[in-house]
């Protein structure tokens, strides 16, 4: 089986817990002959490719994926139910099963690792198999798994991670760090682990990534929010604020990347985002936001200004395109998945869309005969599209037939047409007939009580154009994307 020595640094020794049922090598083995059976059904071999640009919509469930389309088609004066949001063009789909191994509902540590990494692992963990043990140091030896960005590396390709959330988060944090908690972004985190060891937080390990994988020069693009885990705990650290970083070794973690490689950047804010020139900078690592970025509808007031996801995107191909080899790039929508987690629907729509119009952008800036693009998600939100609206009804609005008058619901008021089954605003105590639900202030009603709305465990949609693509079909196990990536490439070949 190609790749599965190089795949797995090393397996641990650690009983598996009595959830998981299958090992690391099973989850790969399996993902691999997933692959080899849709090889079978192509009419030609398709073509290699030599890039790979992974897009990720934290959060983003196929209901999503539906409210969006139709604000963005309402938000141009349409009805809105004919739109499409760009990447649904592709001619490639799938359905990808995202549940962990200890987890019938995801969470985004467990998915990426399948993603990146071909194997499925706990919630919690990132890029690390389930012999692991969360905020155990001890369990994480021999557990780590290698990534596709750390395959891509080592056979000489350019890599870029870009996400709107902090870059130590978990999603953007899979291709580079092995850690077993998710949350240990800093070295100030380590003391709400059970055992931290001498195990290193996500933010150095995005730093020190080139010490422990022979042949790589590090990241070349590394753009996002998340300042703090890089800026020492002394007042005056952070640029934006004048406030203190988060590291506790008082290390400034932005000045070693500029130090470590020759003509780095490092960058904070839109100005000097925009004075980069990508036929300069090696490496460039951005970080526009002590914590996550700002959500698309709010950007335009951040202080010190901040790209959106489609100008990173667009920087990141500029800068990663120059490598002859070809380059792997993730690009993460991720506050999809915090606006839906806050019930505020039209955050996340907006959101979404941009999202697609990063999609876009990429699309018009590759060579598509070279290059695979896979959209998808790392999982959904119980978030629901429901009650029966007329046709061009205003999606984020109340319930209303043809006619315009809103239905009512048992209890004799006005329903909205997005809602969640769980979080923080439950019951049905407002009236909503004098309530503008379209304000970007508005949070839905929801059913369960909950201090925050909660994950969904249904099926997310893959899309895929480009060479490889025509291997994105039926229903896969998440993990299953790394070795269509794999397959596409012939990374193991090369």
């Amino acid at each position: 089986m190609r790749l599965i020595a190089c795949t797995m640094l090393t397996l641990g020794v650690l009983p598996l817990a009595a959830l998981s049922q299958q090992s690391p090598g099973d989850w790969f083995e399996e993902g691999r002959a997933a692959v080899e059976r849709n090889l079978a059904l192509r009419a030609a071999e398709g073509a290699t490719a030599k890039n790979v640009i992974l897009f990720v919509g934290d959060g983003m469930g196929v209901s999503t994926v539906t409210a969006a389309r139709i604000l963005e088609g309402q938000l141009r004066g349409e009805t809105g139910e004919e739109n499409e949001l760009f990447f649904e063009t592709f001619p490639n789909l799938a359905l990808a099963k995202t549940y962990n191994t200890d987890a019938q509902v995801p969470d985004s540590a467990g998915t990426m690792t399948a993603m990146v990494t071909g194997v499925k692992t706990r919630a919690g963990l990132i890029s690390v198999s389930d012999a692991a043990l969360r905020g155990d140091c001890a369990s994480q030896q021999g557990t780590e798994l290698l990534t596709f960005l750390e395959i891509a590396e080592m056979r000489g390709l350019a890599t870029g991670v870009v996400s709107t959330a902090r870059l130590t988060h978990a999603t953007p944090a899979a291709n580079y760090a092995h850690i077993m908690e998710r949350n240990f972004e800093s070295d100030a985190d380590a003391a709400g682990l059970s055992d931290p060891g001498d195990c290193v937080d996500i933010a150095r390990q995005l730093i020190e990534f080139t010490d422990n994988l022979e042949g790589s020069d590090g990241l070349e693009v590394a753009l996002g929010g998340g300042r703090g885990a890089f800026l020492p705990d002394r007042d005056g650290a952070d640029p934006e604020d004048g406030g203190p970083g988060r590291r506790i070794d008082g290390r400034d973690l932005t000045r070693e990347w500029v130090e470590r490689h020759e003509n780095a950047a490092y960058i904070w804010n839109a100005e000097q985002f925009a004075a980069i020139d990508p036929e300069k900078a090696s490496h460039l690592l951005g970080l526009f936001d002590w914590s996550h970025m700002e959500y698309e509808l709010d950007r335009e007031t951040d202080a010190a200004g901040e790209p959106s996801l489609s100008e990173m995107t667009a920087k990141a191909i500029e800068m990663l395109s120059r490598n002859p080899n070809g380059y792997y790039l993730n690009i993460e929508g991720a506050r999809i998945d915090h606006a839906h987690h806050d019930i505020n629907p039209i955050r996340a729509l907006t959101d979404t869309i941009e999202f697609a119009q990063a999609v876009r952008t990429a699309y018009e800036m590759v060579d598509l005969s070279e290059t695979l693009i896979i959209v998808t998600a790392d999982h959904s939100h119980v978030f629901t599209v429901a009650g029966y609206p007329g046709r061009g009804n205003p999606i984020l609005g109340v319930v209303a037939g043809g006619d315009g008058e809103p239905d009512l619901a048992a209890d004799g008021m006005p329903y909205t047409t997005l809602g969640y089954i769980n979080g923080p605003n439950p019951g049905r105590d407002e009236d909503l007939s004098h309530v503008d639900t379209t304000h970007e202030s508005f949070r839905s009603q929801t059913l369960v009580p909950l201090g925050s709305e909660t994950h969904g465990g249904e099926d997310v949609a893959v899309y895929a154009v480009g060479p490889g693509a025509d291997l994105v079909r039926g229903v896969i196990e998440q993990n299953v994307i790394f070795h269509i990536m794999m397959e596409a490439t012939q990374l193991d070949q090369r």
